[in-house]
């Protein structure tokens, strides 16, 4: 399983880890993914996703799933969080 959030593509970033005597060896610092399960007011389903603490946030502050996946590029997102855009989407056209 990769470490990359599916809503927002925030993957591992490398640097430096720097000890007192100013010493640099590389590091990786991972995402804060955690597997929640988010549900869609159109189409009354929920949907277990891989993603971070800040994109939970941002899902919040959008007013849920279904908004947050109308304003998301599809670049940034996974494909299962694709398929599920296209889903929401065919519901409201449909309705």
């Amino acid at each position: 399983m990769s470490r990359v959030c599916e809503l927002s593509g925030k993957g591992p970033m490398t640097g430096n880890t720097v000890s007192h005597a100013n010493n640099k060896s590389r590091r990786r610092f991972l995402p804060n993914l955690n597997e929640v399960t988010l549900i869609s007011d159109v189409l009354g389903q929920s949907f277990r996703l891989r993603i971070s603490a800040a994109a939970l946030r941002s899902v919040d502050h959008r007013g849920g799933l279904d908004a947050f996946l109308a304003k998301a590029k599809d670049d940034d997102l996974s494909l299962k969080a694709q398929k599920i855009k296209k889903e929401i989407d065919k519901a409201r056209t449909a309705a």
